[in-house]
């Protein structure tokens, strides 16, 4: 009998074990990781650099049909596969995944060319206007696909990693690029090997251009970034950044949802930590004009857009350094 109730206890202590070598052997996630050497970093060729940029032949593989903008995916002659994007989104998203990389954060593999040829492109259901009849396909930000699968979504209202340095600083990062577009499945927790997981704002395309409500907000265009107010508050704690995300008023009434889904994103860059958001400042101010140029030269945007783009950054920076 006692026997009997030893392995009985024995595997009731096993059973409430389970969980803990669970949570043991889950890999722990990892926001944010230091650069010993910004000047190396080359922001040009971004994080997957040269040696993993796409090929020069793709052939078209299927449509997708998610999200606002048009996508669909590729295989390169290495036999790599590449998620398209076309669009308003395709150089901002380009850039501001470089400007995210340099800052210490994770970040896809994206490369902008300005023109591709695909071999058996299809007929889209949306982006019709970026093809030409001979499978050339103007403005194409190039995802590399397939590294590390989404192990599941991160809100930025009950985050892991809330309150920290680096949780702050990346609060600030969406205000810096004036990243208009904080919905919860634009944030991923990924899978990337056996030893770690990451966590990813993956979608930036809504950046780089002016927040505000659909009437008013852009993607991309240099001049509305340039003429943003980028502080809002300061007291002798607390900065909050300029964020619109709000809609016109009316659509509480008929999409209340809606309306409150995107008036909570504005919350997300009030009332950062005064010293975690000139953290962020100081490393993003150890970069060269150059190497923020090249974010943006990457993105295939003309020299005068480089050039309005990197003056209206570092400003940006220099205000952060100085709260």
């Amino acid at each position: 009998m006692k026997a009997f109730e030893g392995v009985v206890a024995n595997l009731v202590l096993l059973v409430l074990a389970l969980p803990v070598f669970a949570q043991q052997a889950r890999p722990a996630a990892v926001l944010w990781r230091d650069w010993p050497d910004v000047g190396a970093l080359n922001l040009l060729d971004g994080p997957g650099g040269k040696a993993r940029a796409p090929g020069n032949s793709f052939k078209f593989i299927k449509e997708s049909k998610g999200g606002s903008t048009p996508k669909f995916d590729v295989e390169d002659e290495n036999g790599t596969k590449w998620k398209v994007k076309l669009g308003p989104e395709a150089r901002p998203e380009t850039a501001a995944a470089r400007l995210l990389w340099a800052a210490g954060y994770f970040a896809d593999e994206d490369y902008y060319r300005p023109q591709i040829r695909v071999q058996g492109m299809a007929p889209l259901s949306r982006g019709m206007n970026y093809v030409s009849g001979d499978g050339v396909v103007r403005g194409a930000r190039l995802e590399r696909a397939g590294d590390g699968g989404k192990a599941t979504d991160w809100s930025w209202y009950e985050p892991r990693i809330a309150g920290t340095r680096e949780f702050n600083g990346l609060r600030v990062m969406m205000a810096l690029i004036n990243n208009w577009d904080l919905k919860t499945d634009n944030n991923s927790v990924h899978a990337q090997d056996d030893t770690a997981q990451r966590y990813f704002v993956s979608d930036l395309g809504a950046s780089l251009g002016r927040t505000g409500s659909s009437c008013s907000r852009s993607k991309g265009v240099m001049t509305d970034y340039a003429d943003s107010k980028f502080v809002s508050k300061v007291t002798p704690s607390h900065v909050d950044f300029v964020m619109h995300s709000r809609p016109f008023f009316l659509l509480f009434v008929f999409n209340h949802n809606y309306y409150s889904l995107r008036a909570r994103m504005e919350s997300i860059t009030r009332r950062v930590p005064i010293a975690d958001a000139r953290w962020l400042g100081e490393r993003l101010g150890r970069f060269s004009s150059e190497q923020i140029g090249d974010c943006f030269r990457a993105a295939g945007f003309s020299p005068t857009e480089v050039e309005g783009y990197t003056k209206a950054l570092l400003r940006r920076i220099d205000t952060l350094k100085k709260l």
